[in-house]
C-alpha cells in the first residue's frame, strides 16, 4: 500500500515548506484544492506550484479537486504538471466528461466520494476512486468508521464490473488505524497531519512500520 504525504493550505508559503519537506521521501504528493464553493475556505492558488524554489522537476502532483465543476480546472492541472486529477463528484455536471477530459491531457483520472456520498456510475476508464474517509474539507476530525462498510462496497462494485481502478482513502489515516485499512484492501492513503505534526521523515517510518505490523 502507498501512503502519500497530503497538503491542504490557504497559504502558498506553508505548502512550499511542507512540499520541501517531503520531496524526497515521497515522489508523490497530492495537493489539496478547495475553491470556497464546495466548502468554507480556500486554498492558495493552484498556478502557485510553478513559482515553487523548491526542486519539484521530479515530483509526482496528485491534484484533488474539492470544486465546482472539477471539470474547468483541468487545464490548470496540467499546466502546473499534474500526473493524476481527482475530482469530488459531488459538484461534478457529469462523470464520464470529467474522466474522459482528464485522460484526454493524457492524465490518471480520479473520482472522490464524500462519506456520505453514494458511490456509484464509475466510468470504466477511472483510474483511481478515492473515498473520503471524513467529511471533505478543512474542518479535521477522526475517520468515520463507517469506511471500512464503504471500502468493502467499492470492492464489490470493481470486481462485479471488470474495473481496474485504484482505491484511496484520504481523511483520519494514522498509525492506529492504518493497517486494518491495508488489510481492507485499499492500495492508497493519503495523510495529512499523520505526516505533518512533528518530524515528517519519523512520521513516515512510524506510518509504515504500523502498516505492516
Amino acid at each position: 500500500m502507498q501512503i502519500i504525504p497530503a497538503i491542504l493550505e490557504k497559504k502558498f508559503e506553508v505548502a512550499e515548506e511542507k512540499v520541501r519537506l517531503v520531496k524526497g521521501l515521497s515522489k508523490w504528493i497530492q495537493v489539496d484544492v478547495v475553491d470556497g464553493k464546495f466548502d468554507f475556505g480556500k486554498t492558495f492558488e493552484l498556478e502557485l506550484l510553478t513559482t515553487m524554489e523548491t526542486e519539484t522537476e521530479s515530483t509526482l502532483w496528485d491534484i484533488h479537486l474539492m470544486v465546482e465543476e472539477p471539470k474547468n480546472w483541468i487545464g490548470k492541472c496540467n499546466f502546473v504538471g499534474a500526473m493524476r486529477v481527482t475530482g469530488q463528484v459531488e459538484k461534478m455536471v457529469n462523470k464520464d466528461d470529467f474522466v474522459n477530459s482528464v485522460k484526454d491531457f493524457g492524465l490518471e483520472a480520479g473520482l472522490a466520494f464524500d462519506i456520505d456520498t453514494e458511490i456509484k456510475d464509475i466510468p470504466q476508464e477511472t483510474d483511481l476512486v478515492l473515498l473520503l474517509g471524513r467529511k471533505a474539507g478543512f474542518e479535521s476530525k477522526p475517520m468515520d468508521k463507517k469506511i471500512y462498510q464503504r471500502i468493502e462496497e467499492l470492492k464489490k462494485i470493481k470486481e462485479g464490473g471488470d474495473f481496474r481502478f485504484l482505491i484511496g482513502i484520504d481523511g483520519g489515516v494514522n498509525e492506529t488505524n492504518i493497517k486494518k485499512i491495508k488489510e481492507s484492501g485499499v492500495d492508497i492513503v493519503y495523510c495529512t497531519g499523520a505526516i505533518f505534526n512533528g518530524k515528517v521523515e519519523d512520521n513516515l517510518e512510524k506510518l509504515k512500520y504500523a502498516s505492516e505490523n
